[in-house]
């Protein structure tokens, strides 16, 4: 059996994994945080480096370090995880299609839009392995259309794809957003073994609970995520996903992550000071 601990971190609300097997001491690392001050533009490697001496001292080879998507709330840790461990980056193929379109928003110049900053990119139906543990690829795009969820052992781990039942999904609003196609990738997810348990990649505190939650299960999805319960059907899902969308702020940090994580992590290029920038595209209101 695999084993999973989880790592929540309350800068950005996100849920980092540590997935292992007992049996070989292969590791992955889903989805880790690098920590961005953003009043001081100061970055931090704090959060990566406890998951990474935790898996030094139980034993644990860090065979992996997957993202479910290029994230749009936070700053990958994947490039630092990949260069202390040696660990192979993991990320969906379709992260080619983000790079395209992001690039021109930061006049990426050092960009080439074609995924080769990562190290594999997984397509739908795929299978690997960590250690002796047999991993699958869901597609699962309508958050952004590079998204995936792992299925590991009696495990999935969604990404943004889905939230805690009583919280319910992911918005569908950004580029390359879908909330049609959203409605799909979550009825495959809801598709699976109904004891599935399903790992989400964020948990905000609704009304009425003050505990942060991160592991629920397919049947408990089905039966009491407020927007896809079993009985809500894709019209319905897409008229709510839509109107909600048009409510919601744009995340704390979606500048700088987004052009970190097209670049796998990396920042940009030094200019010609030594000094790393990161942009800040001005739009009109």
């Amino acid at each position: 059996p695999l084993h999973i601990k989880a790592y929540f971190d309350n800068a950005t609300s996100t849920v980092t994994y540590l997935v292992s097997d007992p049996e070989t001491q292969q590791a992955a690392i889903i989805d880790p945080v690098l920590d961005y001050e953003p009043h001081a533009a100061k970055l931090s490697t704090r959060s990566a480096d406890k998951i990474l001496t935790d898996a030094a001292a139980e034993g644990l080879t860090i065979q992996w370090v997957l993202d479910t998507h290029a994230h749009a709330d936070h700053l990958s840790a994947a490039d630092h995880v990949r260069r202390q461990t040696g660990a192979i980056y993991g990320i969906g193929a379709h992260i080619v299609d983000v790079q395209r379109q992001f690039k021109p928003v930061f006049n990426a110049a050092d960009l080439i839009p074609d995924g080769h900053l990562f190290d594999h990119l997984f397509e739908d139906g795929e299978t690997f392995n960590i250690g002796t543990l047999s991993a699958r690829i869901m597609h699962t795009p309508g958050h952004t259309p590079a998204c995936l969820t792992y299925v590991i052992g009696d495990a999935a781990f969604v990404g943004d794809t889905l939230f805690m039942p009583d919280y319910g999904t992911a918005r569908a609003d950004f580029p390359g957003g879908d909330a049609t196609m959203l409605y799909r990738s979550i009825r495959k997810i809801l598709a699976l073994p109904a004891e599935t348990r399903i790992f989400v990649g964020h948990d905000y505190l609704p009304e009425g609970r003050d505990t942060y939650q991160w592991e629920t299960t397919v049947a408990e999805e089905r039966a009491r995520n407020i927007h896809v319960r079993d009985g809500v059907d894709e019209k319905a899902f897409v008229t709510m996903r839509t109107k909600r969308d048009a409510t919601l702020d744009a995340p704390r940090l979606i500048l700088p992550s987004l052009q970190v994580n097209i670049r796998a992590g990396a920042l940009p290029p030094k200019e010609e000071d030594g000094q790393v920038y990161l942009k800040l595209p001005v739009s009109m209101a």
